[in-house]
Order: structure tokens, then sequence, then C-alpha cells
């Protein structure tokens, strides 16, 4: 068994904008899919489906974790954009993005992103819930279809790339950390980290 001094850090997803994210800490981490069930629960609020989803998307890679790569701290992350409690899941085709961003023009959307992290030392998981509101421009069906043909954010939650040309679709963003919108609120890990030890700086 391999003597290891401090936990595997392990991404538990193999998005490459989650990815992008928790490498600006400059930290060694791997990813491992989680693999999970996301099908929605009927009535179930959007912070509950992100906290829940973010939490066993961290338990989940415990069971697929090597001898090898523990002790090991697994970082989750779920996010649920909504309008009015509606989720927006990720387009995954131009005619279902056009109707998202229909439906956001001149409203308010909300991105609830949850970050969890799993500890197999002590098998506990810590989860925290974030919150960004989106306002978003009115927008005429041209300026949509334009939008869509350029940056073509069709694996994108809410059907846009804030950290690209999506950025021209809002009118303000209100939001305590950046990272957060994209998927993964740095600040928040910064946090949940240094309580197992891990300083970035």
């Amino acid at each position: 068994m391999k003597v290891q001094s401090k936990p595997t850090l392990v991404l538990a997803s193999t998005s490459k904008y989650r990815a992008e994210i928790l490498a600006k800490l400059r930290l060694d981490f791997i990813q491992i899919a989680s693999n999970i069930d996301e099908r929605l629960i009927e009535l179930e609020a959007p912070s509950s489906r992100a906290l829940r989803l973010s939490a066993e998307k961290a338990t989940s890679v415990n069971l697929l974790l090597s001898e090898d790569q523990r002790p090991a701290l697994i970082i989750g992350s779920d996010q649920v954009a909504h309008i009015d409690g509606t989720i927006l899941r990720k387009p995954g085709s131009f005619d279902i993005a056009f109707q998202q961003l229909k439906a956001s023009s001149g409203k308010s959307v909300k991105f609830e992103t949850a970050v969890s992290i799993f500890s197999t030392e002590n098998q506990q998981t810590q989860s925290v819930l974030e919150v960004c509101t989106v306002n978003f421009k009115n927008l005429s069906d041209s300026q949509i279809e334009n939008y869509l043909h350029k940056e073509q954010p069709f694996d994108c939650c809410g059907s846009f790339k804030s950290e690209g040309l999506g950025i021209a679709l809002f009118e303000s963003i209100e939001i305590t950390d950046p990272n957060t919108l994209v998927g993964l609120p740095l600040i928040t890990l910064c946090k949940l980290l240094s309580q197992y030890g891990i300083e970035i700086i």
C-alpha cells in the first residue's frame, strides 16, 4: 500500500469547464466521472437538487477509487438554472438553446451551484450552495440566432458561455464569485479545502 502524506484531490466530473476552473488553484488533481442518475425528482426545489446531486457525485466516486488513490478529498459540483422554478437544462441543440434564450430574454435567471467535498478518511460530506442571478437584456430573435451561431453553447446550462460572447446577452450579473456561474465556486471551495489543511497560497 502506498504511503501518502496528503490526500489525492479528485474532481468528480469530466467537465472541461470545471477542470479549467479548478486548475486555477494550481493543485494537482485527477478527474473521475461520477455517472449518477440525474433524472428530475418531482417538486424538488432547484437548491435541493443542486445540493443533492453535488453530494451524490462526490460520494459515488469514492467507490471507484483504487487503494493507491486513498486517502482522497473528492469534489462534487452541480448547477441548476431556473426561471421562477422552471429548470433550464443543457440544450444539446440549436432549437432548444433558442427556446431557452427566448424564455430568458428580459428576465432574471437564477443559477444555483452547489459544491461538496467528501473525505475518504472520515466518510463525511460537506456541501455549500452559492446563488447567482443573471439579468438578461431584451433580446431579439436575430440577436439570439446570431449568438448561437457564433458560440454554439449547446453543452452549457442556460445556453450561453458567460466567459465568452455570452456576456453580451446580460444586463447585469449578481454574483460573489464569477467562477460560480461557470460551474465551480472557487472562493467557497478554497474555504472548504482549508478545513482539511490544504492552503492554496
